[in-house]
């Protein structure tokens, strides 16, 4: 009874046992609609509008090697644990109390990132409609996206497999038709037409758009086999995501001369445009909405000592993300990733710190995983996690020279890294329960 609850639930609070795994491209396909969203034509836009061809290149490439680093480290502990990020964080480094923060950061972010895409949803059907309200497709599109996130990973791959190849059609449709009247060449070398964006601030808006989709990645390779399948589909996702749509985008916001990209689309690709754009971004934003309820599953868990479904919660958070949509956070679209960029990355720092680095709680994971259990016990708060997470976002936050986000990430791991080890306890050496040699007894008896 209680692995069939665990099941409906997608293994919320527990392991995914071997026979609940999938294929990697299963999974791959999923991560590919991450990368290949319409979230990063909306970055890849801003960059355009912002920044020359050749900078934007190397903001891509910047952002893109960080993430996938990010990525595989994390998306291997997924596979080998068979845990979602935030449950995962209670023995790696931040403690049962701490990962419930982790959990609540993961849960409003994503709560607002499925805000965001769904506001963009409304936003394109309203143009393409007329009279109906945005608020009302903004309602249709929660609706909708929190029907499919309730039944979990299974239902969620089946609309990978419709809305991927859909939005590559799409993308392909749109650079045929908005650069048709252009010289590639010239788009290629032609300065960009808004206010001028720093190489610092694009690698941290690539970093920032996805950085919490990096931070989530045992969420969706937990389902995993091994972790060759983590690299493949890392490699071939984020590699092909990020350049194919970053940078068809900023041609595009070049060939426009502006960032609204769903103007740009909807103008270009007509109904049929608008309609792949719905299920691009339904594409993504399932992904955030399953993410955010895992992470406040956790939190629930460990603050309030009561298992909750992650069904029920998916429904509130689904219906909270709608409302968020409704009222406009989509124009705080900017502001919102810059903050992101900062906040999340110490977390993955620490978590990999911990994870592969300092391994204080490797031996416990080793050993319940062999049963297919979790770990007893364990630390309430691990204080060093707390101080190294403050420690990565001050330093992003405060540091003129580097950028941004490698700063956070690189402060906090090599932070944890070194602390960590110089503090953790001494093992100490196995007590011997042989019997002593036969000398030694010799001598005991015949001194006695």
């Amino acid at each position: 009874m209680a692995a069939e609850a665990d099941r409906l639930d997608d293994y919320a609070l527990t392991r995914v046992p071997d026979e609940a795994r999938h294929s990697w491209i299963s999974v791959a396909v999923q991560r590919f609609g991450q990368v290949s969203s319409f979230q990063q034509f909306l970055v890849g836009a801003v960059l355009g509008f912002g920044m020359d061809f050749t900078d934007a290149v190397i903001a891509i490439t910047v952002g893109s090697v960080l993430l996938e680093i990010i990525t595989i480290l994390l998306g291997i502990a997924g596979v080998r644990e068979g845990l979602s990020v935030s449950l995962l964080a209670r023995w790696s480094g931040f403690g049962r109390k701490g990962s419930a923060l982790v959990g609540l950061l993961i849960a409003l972010s994503l709560a607002g990132w499925f805000g965001v895409q769904n506001g963009v949803f409304a936003q394109g059907m309203h143009d393409l409609a007329g009279g109906t309200p945005e608020w009302v497709w903004a309602l249709v599109g929660g609706a909708v996206i929190t029907a499919i996130t309730v039944y979990g990973f299974t239902v969620m791959a089946w609309t990978a497999y419709l809305t991927v190849p859909a939005f590559l059609v799409l993308a392909g449709y749109s650079i045929v038709d908005a650069l048709s009247e252009h010289s590639v060449g010239d788009l290629v070398t032609s300065a960009p037409a808004g206010p001028a964006m720093s190489l610092a601030e694009g690698t941290t808006l690539v970093s920032g758009a996805f950085i919490l989709g990096a931070l989530m990645t045992p969420d969706m390779t937990r389902f995993n086999r091994r972790p060759s399948d983590v690299v493949k589909q890392t490699l071939i996702s984020v590699t092909l995501g990020e350049y194919l749509i970053g940078l068809t985008a900023v041609l595009l916001a070049h060939a426009a001369r502006t960032s609204d990209i769903v103007g740009i689309i909807t103008s270009s690709s007509g109904v049929l445009g608008t309609l792949v754009l719905a299920t691009a971004i339904l594409k993504i934003n399932d992904w955030n909405l399953y993410s955010s309820s895992l992470g406040l599953v956790n939190s629930i868990d460990v603050l309030c000592g009561r298992r909750v479904s992650r069904r029920a919660v998916t429904l509130v958070i689904g219906a909270a993300g709608t409302a968020l949509s409704a009222v406009g956070i989509v124009d705080n679209f900017t502001d919102f990733l810059e903050t992101i960029g900062v906040l999340a990355p110490p977390v993955a720092g620490v978590i990999i710190a911990e994870y592969f680095v300092v391994r204080r709680f490797r031996a416990e994971l080793d050993r319940a995983r062999e049963s297919g259990t979790l770990p007893a016990g364990g630390a309430d708060w691990m204080p060093l996690s707390l101080v190294c997470w403050a420690a990565g976002a001050l330093v992003g936050e405060y540091l003129e020279s580097g950028i941004p986000a490698v700063n956070a990430v690189v402060t906090a791991l090599l932070l944890y890294s070194v602390v960590g080890k110089l503090t953790a306890p001494r093992r100490t050496p196995p007590v011997d329960h042989s019997p002593p040699p036969l000398a030694e007894v010799n001598t005991t008896q015949s001194g006695g």
